[in-house]
């Protein structure tokens, strides 16, 4: 956690471009910016201070102007599956989560909050209780990259450069991705800057409920993944389950994603939570495919994070493979998803709200439904 500066920018909330106008309007030659925007999202560069490749005097006019603010986790939590669950506490005592998933082949993958809290309200989510208390600034997001690869670092996992160390980036964490539209796209831009981390389109996936107007601004303004949260493919359900669907009903959303823009071999990643005698029968599997039909897509279902806050349960391992078996054998590519970190409350709509020793309150986890595995961009079916 950084203090914020008075009446100074956070460089870290710039792009590029925004960092090339701040330099020419405070009398920096706007050939510098390039540099100094590469610097600045170096793990390890916590304060202007540390820019030494830089001169002083320009390290000090940059300091009359802006700052660096940067993260520290507050607690690390590690599941027996090799999950991390980072909590950071921000500059204003709110707390976001995020987690790094290990998978196949010595790779990670980084689950990032967008949000403190969640306005959605989805019934299944111990979130849904807690209510939304603000937005994330791109700084906060962008520093949940870099503090995950100091931590990262510091475990002794040893990459050539900092990009390598994460190989997938998935908003899925606390909060609804779309709507904080405007951070959340400063924040992409910044992450998959060429003179940054450098991610690029097919490694980064944004998961939304279902805010069907920025779906497509999104596709407009970026070519990252596009993960859904469906969960029902009746209405009358998924309103029930979803409040977002009462105002952009699965005819909305499903026309949304027939216009995505998909590039050659991507396709949309459906997320569908499989809840017990409400979304799991036979005619349930039968009516998503028929939904579904000719949307270029992968469907991954998860049996439910069973909760005692919550009346809701699993199906029976049994039929969640007869739900998986009637959507393969639709044609659709199906997976059914196990989520990781389950023992340390990092699994999906898990934590509660947990109180740390400072006797705060921890905002519950706003979770997508799982915290996937995105090793490669997911083949049409």
């Amino acid at each position: 956690m950084t203090a914020t500066p008075a009446a100074k920018a956070d460089l870290r909330n710039l792009s590029r471009g925004q960092l090339t106008a701040m330099v020419k309007e405070i009398g920096i030659g706007a050939t510098r910016a390039n540099r100094i925007f590469s610097l600045l999202q170096q793990p390890g560069c916590h304060d202007l201070a540390d820019l030494t490749m830089l001169k002083r005097e320009l390290r000090e006019k940059l300091a009359r102007h802006g700052y660096l603010s940067h993260l520290a986790p507050a607690t690390v939590e590690k599941s027996s599956d090799g999950t991390s669950k980072l909590a950071f506490r921000l500059a204003d005592g709110a707390m976001i989560e995020s987690v790094l998933i290990p998978t196949e082949h010595d790779r990670h993958t980084l689950c990032v909050s967008s949000q403190v809290g969640c306005a959605m309200g989805c019934r299944f989510c111990l979130t849904g209780t807690m209510g939304f208390t603000r937005n994330l600034t791109p700084a906060e997001i962008v520093n949940q990259v870099l503090a995950t690869i100091e931590y990262m670092t510091a475990q002794g996992i040893h990459r050539a450069t900092p990009r390598e160390f994460i190989n997938n980036l998935v908003f899925m964490g606390m909060g609804e991705p779309l709507a904080n539209y405007d951070n959340l796209l400063t924040a992409l831009n910044i992450l998959m800057d060429v003179l940054g981390l450098e991610f690029t389109e097919r490694r980064v996936t944004v998961s939304t409920c279902g805010i069907v107007p920025r779906i497509a601004d999104l596709g407009r303004d970026t070519r990252v993944n596009l993960a859904i949260s469906m969960h029902s493919a009746d209405d009358a359900t998924r309103s029930r389950l979803m409040p977002v669907n009462r105002t952009y009903p699965l005819e909305q959303l499903l026309a949304a994603c027939r216009a995505f823009p998909l590039g050659k071999k991507k396709v949309i990643l459906i997320e569908y939570i499989l809840l017990e005698g409400i979304n799991d029968s036979d005619e349930d599997a039968r009516l998503l495919a028929e939904k579904l039909s000719g949307i270029p897509c992968r469907i991954n279902l998860l049996p439910y994070n069973q909760s005692a806050d919550l009346p809701y349960r699993p199906p029976a391992p049994e039929q969640v493979k007869r739900f998986q078996k009637i959507l393969r054998d639709q044609g659709f590519l199906t997976l059914v998803r196990d989520s990781r970190g389950a023992d340390i409350s990092a699994a999906c709509g898990q934590l509660a709200g947990k109180i740390p020793s400072d006797g705060r309150k921890t905002a519950r986890r706003a979770a997508e439904p799982h915290h996937p595995t995105v090793d490669s961009p997911p083949k049409q079916r």
